[in-house]
């Protein structure tokens, strides 16, 4: 479903990336409903939605849920909670903020995933892209909230994005998309490290260069163009 035909969305958790997802909902003034669960009893940034945005807290209002045309769920909740699940098998659509990021942005992005060191690398690609004298939005998972990047139309964004992030993510498509390295992490929220390599891997799955790390085969794509970085580095159409 297309944001723009959702007409009633519940937003699952607040904090800087549920603020963000609120006022992009609301600044689109599509005359979508939009409502906040959280099931803190004082979640961060109550106090800063806008006036007409409904707020359920200290637990679920399965109620708001089931009634949902949208829901965009926080990258801390995962699918695998019952609640989520029982939405999903009613045929609702779960996303995430950067879903809605992927459907409305529309200068090119750069994302950059991995277990380690994807802050450092996206604040260094950042840095470099800035030097060229392109105006760049640095943000997903550090720094400013991809949503909140959009009003500055940045002429590139680079995008750290995490597992769970990619979870609910389905139509980012980028220019380049780095997967850096994979160890063992987040193993209370996934059956596996094929699970959590899957979800990483999602990044790859709309871009126009996959950029995966030779000493790590778990990062290397099925297909794609793709080019590795690493002691023998080289260039690869993988079929």
């Amino acid at each position: 479903m297309k944001t723009e035909a959702a007409k009633y969305i519940v937003v699952i958790g607040l904090g800087m990336t549920g603020l963000s997802v609120v006022r992009h909902l609301v600044k689109k003034d599509d005359g979508a409903l939009v409502k906040v669960i959280d099931t803190r009893a004082n979640p961060p940034g109550a106090e800063q939605l806008p006036a007409g945005v409904e707020l359920h807290a200290g637990g679920w209002n399965m109620e708001w849920l089931l009634a949902a045309d949208l829901i965009v769920a926080s990258p801390g909740i995962a699918l695998a909670t019952p609640e989520l699940q029982q939405a999903a098998e009613a045929g609702i659509e779960i996303v995430g903020d950067i879903e809605l990021f992927a459907r409305d942005v529309t200068a090119p992005v750069i994302g950059i995933t991995g277990s380690n060191g994807k802050s450092t690398v996206t604040s260094l690609v950042g840095e470099m892209v800035k030097a060229s004298g392109l105006n760049v939005g640095v943000g997903g998972n550090i720094g400013f909230a991809a949503l909140d990047m959009l009003a500055n139309n940045h002429d590139l964004y680079v995008l750290e994005l995490s597992s769970f992030q990619l979870e609910t993510t389905s139509s980012l498509d980028t220019v380049a998309a780095v997967f850096l390295n994979l160890s063992e992490d987040h193993m209370d929220r996934y059956d596996g490290m094929d699970d959590y390599r899957d979800a990483k891997l999602r990044l790859f799955d709309q871009t126009q260069l996959a950029v995966w790390n030779q000493d790590d085969p778990e990062t290397k794509p099925s297909s794609g163009t793709a080019v590795s970085f690493g002691f023998a580095a080289g260039d690869y159409t993988l079929t």
